[in-house]
């Protein structure tokens, strides 16, 4: 595919800005309260956020200078004065809100009224907890670090949660939190987002402690197949060992299998059939025995 080069030393930031945000993404969203020096609540989301630690518990996001007049927000502000921090989660139920409270209203408005956003009392923290937000962290900030002091440099503001509060109906029977009722959303460029449920949420389960096959280990026949794709073909990469000879020809008994292999055009209609049970049935050791067919 045709490539464009971007050089950050020539292009606007304003053009920076976006293509940086369309491609790293989707992007977590901090929806931060924060209090003043004078007892004035603020929420504000911001997409330069994620976890970065669980020994300690941190948690990192950025409010940017803007872009357009080289201002700090109230964010900054307050989390100067007051080192103090709650970081809550943005579902799908409040993401209308919190782009109501994205708006830069006056350092005297309170955005928890403007979105309609209930305004509940921390534990350790002065900061109010969104009682809507199905997780809510309470953090004391250890640093901010400048990025820069022109527009949109970041400031970085590593928090370290010191209480956690998660909704009883997020949490399955295995006591972790269930994404579909979790329901959360995510940050694209400009005005996009994603809800993170349903068929957008799935499983891969790649064990990392044992030795998977790779690539190099795929017959030349297989990694060349035409109707396997890179994330199929990745699926059988995925194995931690080849499957035997003898295992594969016991496939033969299926006589679907069966009748495919008197075909002349076997060899496709094998890789078709593996594409389904590795689509389909995301079994990618079968596959495997069934091109091992070929």
């Amino acid at each position: 595919m045709e490539m464009r080069t971007i050089d950050p030393k020539t292009v606007a930031t304003r053009d920076l800005h976006q293509f940086l945000l369309g491609s790293v993404a989707p992007r977590p969203i901090a929806f931060a309260s924060t209090i003043d020096e004078e007892g004035r609540l603020n929420i504000a989301p911001y997409s330069f956020f994620n976890a970065f630690s669980s020994n300690p518990p941190i948690l990192v996001f950025s409010s940017n200078r803007r872009v357009t007049n080289n201002t700090t927000k109230d964010t900054l502000h307050n989390i100067q004065k007051t080192k103090e921090v709650v970081i809550n989660v943005v579902n799908y139920n409040i993401v209308r809100q919190m782009a109501i409270a994205s708006v830069e209203y006056p350092t005297d408005v309170n955005e928890f009224e403007k979105a309609g956003l209930t305004a509940i009392p921390s534990e350790v923290v002065k900061p109010m907890r969104i009682k809507e937000s199905p997780a809510q962290m309470e953090c004391i900030v250890d640093e901010i670090i400048t990025l820069g002091d022109q527009g949109g440099a970041g400031h970085l503001i590593i928090c370290k949660v010191v209480r956690m509060h998660v909704a009883e109906n997020v949490i399955d029977e295995k006591n972790r939190i269930d994404p579909h009722q979790m329901d959360l959303m995510g940050r694209m460029g400009r005005a996009y987002y994603v809800r993170c449920s349903g068929s957008n949420v799935f499983p891969i389960v790649q064990p990392v402690t044992q030795i998977a096959i790779g690539f190099d280990a795929l017959p030349q026949n297989i990694r060349n197949s035409r109707i396997l794709t890179a994330n199929n073909l990745a699926q059988l990469a995925g194995l931690l060992e080849m499957p035997t000879k003898e295992a594969s020809q016991a496939l033969t008994q299926n006589e679907s299998l069966a009748s495919l292999l008197k075909m002349p055009d076997r060899s496709l209609l094998l890789h078709n059939y593996a594409k389904q049970v590795l689509d389909l049935e995301g079994d990618p050791e079968k596959a495997m025995k069934v091109l091992m067919l070929e």
